[in-house]
């Protein structure tokens, strides 16, 4: 049973053909309901065309349906006006939550001045390919080095109190069709409505998605950096926060420098001394993740994912450039539709 003064939690999890997924990530959410750390867990079937909806329900999930197929945004605003629960607790259907997840939301809404948390990836990622287990160790590290005082919110494992919630308006489904930066234009909201938005490094889950460059490069450009600049550009500001914080800015024009110079080598060999110390400054610059990524899976491992990780700052600073252009230059002022 809850215990007398703690929340009632409603365990929302948006899904999209995850047919195959639903029995590894409803067995913990269904043995906290089980203890009655949880008051229901619903599934949200965005019209899947498999059978997620009936294997949900036969785990013994309750089971909505959107009426259209309109991304996890819709899915997470139907489930919040059926749910009982005072806070509605986010998990994406490829994340597996840790058991003590509920028990997490607990202490954290205990201050009633917490309007929102969010936790972080595990460090052992379902994909064994190093690029995958770098995405998502990437995802991690920034969320267990950033500050606890959030400026952003994050759907994937987050929870957000279901007043606030429907005050704000919920999910943004008009300018976010698709996964992309929904969450974080909801933490902008909850901010703004005066709510504190919490970040609990120890509210864990397991990422079950395998990243490929393919679909990594994509989702970076066209889901994340372009929407995120241009609803900083234009509305929001650039924040100190995650992958936006000022260390990261400077890293980013450290790799954009480290790139020209590798360019430039074969038409001017004279330039290697400082290719060699932009090189030794990316790594300075870069050594608290380094030295993450190295605990989490070697020397080779590290090594392969730092030097990607330069060509990521640099398409993603590329991407807010362009923005930068887009709204100053050119003139588009409300480009924030994501289709």
């Amino acid at each position: 049973m809850t215990p007398a003064g703690a929340v009632t939690i409603s365990v929302v999890m948006p899904a999209y053909r995850a047919e195959a997924l639903m029995p590894r990530v409803l067995a913990p959410l269904l043995a906290m309901q089980a203890r009655g750390e949880v008051a229901e867990i619903l599934v949200v079937d965005d019209r899947s065309p498999d059978a997620t909806a009936e294997v949900a329900r036969s785990h013994g999930a309750k089971v909505l349906t959107t009426p259209q197929n309109g991304g996890p945004g819709l899915a997470r605003n139907l489930a919040a006006e059926h749910a009982v629960g005072e806070v509605l607790w986010f998990v994406d259907s490829d994340v597996i939550a840790w058991e003590d997840g509920a028990q997490k939301l607990q202490a954290a809404f205990a201050d009633p001045g917490v309007a929102a948390v969010f936790g972080s990836y595990d460090s052992a990622p379902d994909g064994a390919h190093w690029f995958s287990r770098y995405k998502n160790l990437m995802h991690r590290f920034y969320h267990q080095t950033a500050e606890r005082d959030a400026q952003t919110f994050w759907a994937g494992c987050g929870a957000v109190r279901r007043d606030i919630f429907r005050r704000i308006g919920g999910f943004d489904v008009e300018t976010y069709k698709v996964p992309s930066i929904e969450d974080i234009e909801l933490g902008y909201r909850i901010r703004r409505a005066g709510g504190r938005i919490v970040l609990d490094p120890t509210l864990h889950g397991k990422h079950l998605k395998v990243w490929t460059p393919k679909n990594a490069i994509h989702t970076d450009i066209f889901r994340r950096a372009l929407p995120w600049s241009r609803l900083m550009i234009a509305r929001e500001g650039v924040a100190n926060d995650l992958n936006t914080s000022h260390a990261e800015k400077a890293k980013a024009g450290i790799a954009g420098l480290l790139l020209l110079s590798v360019l430039a080598l074969p038409f001017a060999t004279g330039l290697w001394p400082l290719t060699l110390g932009l090189a030794a400054l990316a790594l300075a610059a870069n050594w608290g993740f380094a030295r993450f990524l190295y605990q989490n899976g070697g020397l080779a491992f590290a090594a392969r994912a730092l030097v990607y990780h330069q060509v990521y700052y640099v398409y993603s600073a590329a991407a807010f450039v362009w923005c930068l252009f887009e709204y100053h230059v050119l003139g588009v002022k409300n480009r924030l539709h994501v289709p």
